[in-house]
């Protein structure tokens, strides 16, 4: 399995941290991708979308950018004339709710974790990306929100939802399709680049290693997994993803005990052994995980 040109990832990457209204969504093309029978990938400009289409309803996971939510719906609408009923929300960021209250308008219910919805009713300042986010539109927080879990019960398949300790932020969720056996993980894996730690949603390596286990836990060599950004990805790619962070985090936080500072750690270049295969994101994740590890 190919993974994409480190063009095309850093062009996904940059794309999730780009202010929307400094991007030109006319030229963004929403691209769908059966996996299983009634479950597909969309992409276009932000966090990947999961959907599950069947006889109960139409649910989707994620929704990018409000103006794209025409084309969206479109994509949608391509396969199956039902409504969209349910949005499940993997995280608070803007590339991944930001379709949220056109949504529901429409008529979907929006569910999430708990913090998602209370990071998304007041401002936030994610200092990773050096982005303010101002409190959301009342009518784009979810209107139902869970703690731990919950699972939906419809097109013949269970839905899994699941909340992780703090990773990439702390309202991370899995969602997995039990039967069809796709799991989608938000931002909780990008399948071709270093991970984003948003330290100012209450974000950890941690807790980043420790969703890739319950992930891994949750697949077989058959599953389909949705990255958060990033192509299609299964079990093989997940577990290197795992085993990369797990070596970055020991080498990195054996160098910041020594005393080194970030830029000697980036000046060592320890991430270059992931560079060809994980292209994306390799100093900001440096940085990150530095302040990270280097607290007491």
């Amino acid at each position: 399995m190919r993974f994409g040109s480190c063009v095309l990832v850093a062009a996904a990457l940059v794309a999730s941290a780009a202010p929307a209204a400094g991007q030109n969504f006319d030229t963004v093309q929403i691209r769908t991708q059966p996996l299983t029978r009634g479950v597909y990938m969309l992409q276009g400009a932000g966090g990947n979308i999961g959907l599950a289409v069947g006889d109960d309803a139409v649910f989707v996971v994620d929704d990018q950018f409000a103006p794209l939510t025409p084309k969206i719906l479109a994509a949608i609408a391509a396969i199956t004339p039902r409504p969209v009923r349910f949005v499940l929300n993997t995280h608070w960021h803007f590339d991944h709710t930001g379709g949220n209250e056109n949504l529901g308008k429409a008529g979907a219910l929006v569910v999430a974790h708990e913090n998602v919805r209370q990071r998304m009713a007041v401002g936030q300042f994610i200092e990773a990306v050096n982005r303010r986010e101002p409190a959301a539109n009342p009518g784009a927080l979810p209107v139902v929100t869970f703690t731990e879990g919950v699972t939906f019960h419809l097109n013949g398949d269970s839905v899994v939802v699941r909340h992780v300790p703090p990773a990439h932020t702390d309202g991370d969720a899995i969602v997995f399709f039990t039967s069809a056996n796709v799991i989608h993980m938000g931002d909780l894996f990008v399948s071709a680049g270093l991970p984003l730690i948003d330290l100012s949603s209450g974000g950890s390596i941690h807790g980043f290693i420790g969703a890739a286990e319950t992930a891994l836990g949750m697949a077989n060599a058959e599953t389909r997994i949705i990255p958060g950004h990033g192509p299609l990805a299964n079990r093989a790619r997940l577990q290197a993803y795992h085993e990369m962070l797990m070596d970055l985090r020991t080498r990195i936080g054996a160098e910041i005990a020594a005393g080194k500072t970030v830029e000697q750690l980036l000046a060592a270049n320890l991430t270059a052994p992931y560079q060809r295969e994980w292209p994306g994101g390799h100093e900001r994740f440096v940085r990150l995980l530095h302040q990270e590890l280097s607290r007491r």
